[in-house]
């Protein structure tokens, strides 16, 4: 047994040293106060660059806290100790700087605060329609009926008791009262 272990741990050496030789990994890295950007020197010859300010937990850091970068292990990442920050290299030269939540808040952000003809447009059409509509409050009466108002009356939606019983696709009826 004991050659057969010597031989495995052997193995998972060599995979372990192909994966340092064809992985990138951080060599050095450091904060450009000029631009704003942590810039990130690669054990392959490359180097990339993305702004501080675009990074989950560094958006709001000062320029001192910044520059306190660290490298984890064998280059697998970056720490900022003061923020309590990590950042991945993988998912750094994928584009991820942050959590998928995070990023999905942001791309959120932005497309909300994004300005077109086409939008520009519809806001103006919507205004002359008096706007944007409130929003519709359902009420449910005694018979289970559901409540609409509506400008003219109130309208009544409610399950048409013979379809109920079936076991088909369930339809819907309105009256206006």
């Amino acid at each position: 047994m004991g050659d057969r272990m010597t031989a495995m741990i052997e193995r998972a050496v060599k995979r372990g040293e192909a994966v340092l030789r064809q992985e990138p990994r951080a060599k050095s890295a450091r904060y450009d106060r000029k631009t704003g950007r942590i810039i990130v020197d690669l054990t392959n010859g490359c180097t990339f660059a993305f702004p501080a300010k675009d990074a989950q937990g560094l958006e709001g850091a000062d320029e001192a806290a910044l520059a306190g970068i660290e490298i984890l292990g064998l280059g697998a990442g970056l720490h900022w100790e003061k923020l309590d920050v990590d950042l991945s290299i993988p998912g750094l030269l994928a584009g991820l700087l942050g959590t998928k939540a995070w990023m999905n808040r942001q791309r959120a952000a932005k497309a909300g605060s994004a300005r077109s003809p086409g939008k520009a447009a519809a806001a103006r059409e919507n205004g002359k329609k008096g706007g944007r509509p409130p929003k519709v409050k359902l009420s449910a009466g005694k018979s289970g009926a559901l409540s609409v108002p509506a400008k003219s009356g109130i309208i009544h939606v409610r399950q048409a008791a013979s379809v109920a019983k079936s076991s088909g696709p369930v339809s819907k009826r309105a009256r206006k009262v």
